[in-house]
């Protein structure tokens, strides 16, 4: 260990000599702090895979891509792009599969031509898919068999080329991917500046219809700085062995890929992360905690990051003491709090893995307050600190900045922030206010600069790492002609965090059968958005003063009904 406080370390880092200097650039018109050696492409952060050659990078299932193959795809999808569909910078191309190796090669092909990639969630609806199309004004969709399936129906009255990534049949109107690929092509040269777009994700909105968080080449590749940055900063202070359980071989990096790439911590963190580090890509076909100790031990797997419910998975599987996972260095991620009880058999249950995790949005590129190794064995319930030039303060109701230690709102400013949601002014001015970004989340900082999240203002469910809005499954749940009040909650779940739960009440003369309800919901809704506990109540609602349901009321008497 070097004895250094995160403060000094933080001022060596990122001071005037260090290699992280910062200096002030105005960004839409807001004096932000940005890194003075970041690329200014994310363009520039892919072709280090340039120079790795022959290397192996992309290991999924039995199929092994190495950076050369990988690069030599990506050019030519952006050359198919560019030279058959006529895409120019700016313009909107989609992304709809599972996670394949042809998701990365297509990201990487879209962004590096000045396109915008707008991955799209691979477990919405035909009708949500047709949704992000039409919202973000696609002009070419990438998809797999699957998603195509669901958006076939559609697909012709859609003002949008389509190209099917490992197709088991023909589709009217569809290209081969294979058929259409130029490979050897180089890739297009484009003009493409710092702050233009490059990614839209969408996130689910409060209304009811997903929002399209849009990036530019500055706000990802600084997320990447803000990545780096943190891991030298602990380097810093811990010495040369950021990793105090040592013991055994050291291993080159190697990540597991077990969220989906359309969420912004698959896609940023880690799938970009790779590029950077050189690291190993082992992607999953599915989440399965058996076949992950198999691949971490097969792979030498050094760096798993998922939600904390995969952690859980791994350590309850009845087969995980006859697993080798004493290459991993790294275990935890993001997208939900981690009880203290795992981040206390983390580390006593992985030989050399440490505990770690992220506290990040899809508007903030995924990057926020981070807690690693002894900083998080020591303060188990805090998401951990921000490098320096990611700002973050807590306000009270009236907007004014509060002292530490006092609880508030959390808010994000820094070069590493999307710009705003795609064609919705409104709420992208409600969000971001004069450079900083709302979290919509409760907490605090305590004197040494740790963050607590205490809770989340917006009205949503966290399962297993994805975002729930309430409103919208409430939408749907009024869609049945038996309901004359609902309410959507959350309920805690060991393994998910939380659950989806709703309370409803029948019209006078109606009754609700639960399991029609359940199909009705299905129909509307992605899996993960339905309700699996659903309670039926003879009585209104209870509400406040204003006629507002309260939920909370509803949630507690749920789980004190679990524990008595």
């Amino acid at each position: 260990m070097s004895g250094l406080t995160w403060e000094e370390a933080s001022a060596q880092i990122c001071g005037p000599e260090g290699p992280f200097a910062v200096h002030d650039e105005e960004i839409r018109g807001i004096s932000t702090k940005v890194v003075n050696t970041a690329p200014p492409l994310l363009k520039n952060l892919f072709d280090l895979g340039r120079v790795r050659g022959d290397e192996l990078y992309i290991v999924y299932e039995d199929e092994h891509y190495t950076w050369a193959d990988t690069m030599a795809r990506a050019d030519a999808i952006g050359s198919m792009l560019v030279n058959r569909y006529g895409i120019q910078k700016g313009d909107r191309v989609a992304i709809a599969m599972r996670n394949y190796p042809e998701w990365i090669f297509s990201f990487v092909g879209i962004t590096s031509i000045g396109a915008v990639a707008v991955p799209l969630n691979a477990w919405w609806t035909g009708e949500e898919l047709e949704f992000g199309l039409t919202d973000s004004g696609t002009k070419v969709l990438i998809a797999d068999q699957e998603r195509l399936d669901r958006i076939e129906p559609v697909l012709g009255d859609l003002d949008v080329t389509a190209v099917g990534v490992r197709l088991d049949r023909d589709i009217d109107g569809v290209a081969r991917f294979e058929d259409v690929l130029p490979l050897g092509d180089p890739l297009p040269e484009v003009d493409v500046d710092t702050d233009d777009d490059v990614t839209i994700l969408y996130t689910s909105g409060t209304t009811g219809k997903p929002k399209g968080a849009v990036s530019t080449n500055r706000a990802v590749v600084h997320a990447m700085m803000a990545y780096a940055c943190k891991a030298i900063i602990d380097r810093t202070r811990q010495g040369d062995d950021p990793q105090p359980k040592s013991g055994g071989p050291e291993y080159p990096p190697c990540s597991i890929l077990t969220v989906p790439l359309f969420h912004v911590t698959g896609c940023v963190p880690v799938m970009i992360g790779s590029f950077l580090s050189g690291s190993k890509l082992v992607i999953m076909y599915k989440w399965d905690p058996g076949r992950a100790l198999q691949l971490v031990e097969r792979e030498r797997v050094t760096q798993f990051v998922g939600v904390p419910t995969m952690s859980w998975d791994m350590l309850e599987h009845p087969d995980f003491e006859k697993y080798d996972t004493s290459s991993l260095q790294v275990v935890g991620g993001g997208g939900a709090p981690a009880p203290a009880e795992l981040v206390k058999r983390i580390e006593g249950n992985f030989k050399r893995g440490r505990p770690t995790i992220g506290y990040g949005m899809t508007e903030t590129n995924a990057y926020g307050p981070g807690n690693s190794g002894d900083d998080y064995v020591s303060h188990p319930t805090s998401a951990g600190r921000t490098v320096p030039f990611v700002e973050l303060r807590v306000t009270n109701a009236d907007d004014e900045v509060l002292p530490a230690g006092e609880v508030g709102e959390i808010w994000f400013k820094g070069p590493h922030l999307i710009r705003g949601y795609w064609n919705r002014p409104e709420e992208t001015a409600e969000t971001i206010v004069d450079g900083w970004l709302r979290s919509g989340d409760i907490g605090y900082v305590d004197e040494d600069g740790f963050v607590y999240v205490v809770d989340r203002a917006k009205d949503m469910v966290l399962r297993g790492g994805e975002n729930v809005y309430c409103a919208e499954v409430e939408s749907a749940i009024y869609e049945h002609p038996a309901i004359h009040e609902a309410a959507v909650f959350g309920i805690p779940h060991e393994r998910l965090g939380e659950e989806v739960a709703a309370a409803v009440l029948p019209k006078p003369g109606e009754s609700i059968d639960v399991d029609e309800l359940t199909a009705h919901l299905k129909d509307r809704l992605s899996g993960f958005k339905v309700p699996t506990q659903i309670f039926v109540h003879d009585t209104e609602l209870p509400r406040n003063a204003a006629g507002k349901i309260l939920k909370r009321e509803l949630r507690d008497a749920v789980v004190a009904d679990s524990q008595s």
